[in-house]
């Protein structure tokens, strides 16, 4: 799914809400989360899951070309932990899936 069909998915399941609305409301949604996450806060959705910043520590790595050593920097990158609720709904959805695609192809 990409930022517009949430958009659009919005959009139709809120008919009072013209497109732009809708856009607007997933632009300020998504700029609120980012806005957290750079301020190192964590998000918690309950039902759906939190992001939170993970730490990278510095370490050695390769260049592929010449192979030699390369110093990687510390890194801080975001991190998404689905709540129960939503693994739950993901591996029932995808297991009813693998069972008709098994039905249809023996």
């Amino acid at each position: 799914m990409t930022r517009s069909d949430l958009v659009e998915e919005l959009a139709s399941q809120f008919p009072q809400l013209t497109h732009r609305d809708a856009e607007f409301a997933v632009k300020a949604l998504l700029d609120a989360m980012s806005d957290a996450l750079t301020r190192g806060h964590r998000i918690e959705l309950r039902g759906f899951g939190s992001f939170s910043i993970n730490r990278r520590p510095p370490r050695l790595g390769r260049n592929p070309r010449s192979g030699e050593q390369v110093a990687i920097p510390e890194k801080r990158v975001p991190h998404f932990k689905p709540g129960k609720a939503l693994r739950e709904a993901v591996d029932e959805k995808t297991a009813n899936l693998s069972l008709t695609d098994a039905k249809k192809n023996p």
